[in-house]
């Protein structure tokens, strides 16, 4: 097949999950004998000439127009939409009416949930990442159960390997407690972890580029204050010592708004920590009974849960099942048997 993987423009600039979940889609697409493209806005038709198949990674505003073009030169396209939200699929209904109203009385005004229910429709097929998502998909946006198959996200295999010397070397601690993620992003929660840590006499690390907000600001001036936390502002995903940090580290901390589910949660759990992780997003169809589950609103269940997880002893079990169910090569193969499956209708 020759497939074209396309998203929102500054999907390479931000380095976060969507743009792990694709260059691995690629990568293990390609090692499954596919053609595969990142879709460039420059290419012109030729993208469409050339291609069985999109596939699109995410369904908000910045790819509306791209799927709208798909759907009426009747490119057949997938979707993963990395949807999710915490209000419940009554509060999307009533959106979406109103959504409805407004394009007819008033030109111009849109929902982002109704950007994300039209590119779900026109979609071939609906890839969410999480029962969660799943169902908010069905209930709140509407969208055919009959289309939607859930297809997980991955990790790679390299994390297994880890070697935690070269980190321990370079930054003299080991069996730390570590996050990785954007700093100062409201939804990753960063500043609720360090006032978590501000009490708990133990090693912690967060890697992570530091946005220039009210938020990032203050996570740095409350992380100043703890002579335990270190902060590297950012390490590339593909650098050995990201893979060192997760072998090194002893807890892996996720206490975001929510999570769908958190790559770097995968990545960290295949290296062998102990996940502690929000609740919301659909992270217990990945983590199970085996991470600990704390409540992102407080500090208090925050910190109660990093101290459970220091006296756990390591988590083989989750490590096998990560290894087990969520490498890419797998969510390369269920991937291509939906594409097969929307080709063949």
């Amino acid at each position: 097949m020759k497939i074209t993987l396309a998203s929102y423009h500054t999907v390479n600039m931000k380095h976060g999950g969507p743009r792990t979940q694709i260059l691995q889609t690629k990568q293990h697409l390609e090692g499954l004998g596919h053609q595969v493209k990142l879709h460039e806005t420059w290419d012109g038709k030729p993208d469409l000439e050339s291609s069985d198949l999109f596939h699109l990674f995410a369904s908000n505003f910045a790819v509306y127009d791209l799927a709208r073009f798909l759907h009426s030169e009747e490119m057949p396209f997938v979707t993963s939409p990395i949807f999710f939200t915490r209000r419940s699929p009554g509060v999307i209904r009533w959106v979406l009416r109103a959504d409805t109203l407004m394009r007819k009385l008033a030109p111009g005004l849109w929902s982002d949930y109704g950007f994300t229910r039209d590119i779900c429709r026109w979609s071939a097929a609906v890839l969410p990442n999480t029962e969660s998502e799943r169902s908010l998909i069905i209930d709140g946006l509407g969208i055919s159960v009959e289309k939607i198959e859930v297809i997980p996200n991955g990790v790679e295999e390299r994390f297994l390997y880890g070697d935690p010397e070269p980190f321990v070397k370079k930054y003299g601690v080991q069996d730390f407690i570590l996050n990785v993620g954007h700093i100062g992003v409201e939804r990753k929660n960063t500043l609720s972890l360090i006032r978590a840590l501000e009490t708990i006499d133990h090693p912690a690390v967060i890697i992570g580029k530091v946005t220039d907000t009210e938020e990032g600001q203050a996570c740095l001036a409350e992380a100043g204050k703890n002579n335990n936390l270190i902060i590297i502002k950012g390490l590339d995903h593909d650098s050995d010592l990201l893979a060192s940090a997760y072998a090194a580290a002893k807890v892996f901390a996720l206490p975001a708004r929510y999570e769908t589910p958190g790559i770097a949660a995968l990545e960290a759990a295949l290296a062998g920590a102990n996940i502690i992780i929000t609740p919301h997003g659909g992270t217990h169809d990945y983590f199970q009974e085996m991470a600990i589950y704390v409540d992102p609103y407080s500090v208090n269940d925050i910190r109660a849960g990093l101290e459970k997880a220091l006296n756990a002893p390591p988590n083989d079990k989750l490590k096998k099942h990560v290894q087990r169910n969520f490498l890419w090569q797998r969510v390369a193969e269920m991937s291509v048997n939906m594409y097969q499956s929307v080709l063949s209708q």
